[in-house]
């Protein structure tokens, strides 16, 4: 099991980066797939036609988004935590993911750095 922890700087406000995280119509319009997604706590989602799923655990409204994936049977919860901060130029976000299983490391960083960040990054500067 490993971690992955990063920063990215994306040209929206933290408000309009909550949305594309948490709006399911949003993130269909940046990743190009149907998504399932609520911004409250205790609920479920899947991304990527099922290829991300999980359950949101704490949800503070244009601050912080934390998520458990589901991997399978793993002994320990792996955790997502984003965290928003404002920025000179738009948005910080702290993405935490913790207990990655090795087999699914390298698919999951490039995944947060090129499919998630990346496709949000391109999406906002479109707009």
């Amino acid at each position: 099991m490993k971690d992955f922890k990063k920063y990215y700087i994306l040209p929206a406000e933290p408000q309009d980066v909550f949305v594309a995280l948490t709006n399911p119509f949003t993130i269909e319009l940046w990743s190009g797939y149907k998504a399932i997604m609520d911004a409250n706590p205790e609920t479920e989602f899947s991304l990527w036609e099922g290829d991300i799923t999980g359950k949101n655990i704490e949800i503070i409204k244009h601050k912080k988004i934390v998520q458990e994936w589901y991997f399978g049977e793993l002994p320990e919860k792996s955790i997502v935590t984003i965290n928003l901060f404002e920025h000179k130029k738009g948005t910080q976000i702290e993405l935490k993911h913790t207990n990655i299983p090795d087999k699914d490391f390298e698919n999951i960083t490039t995944g947060w750095n090129d499919y998630y960040f990346g496709a949000i990054k391109s999406f906002l500067e479109i707009e």
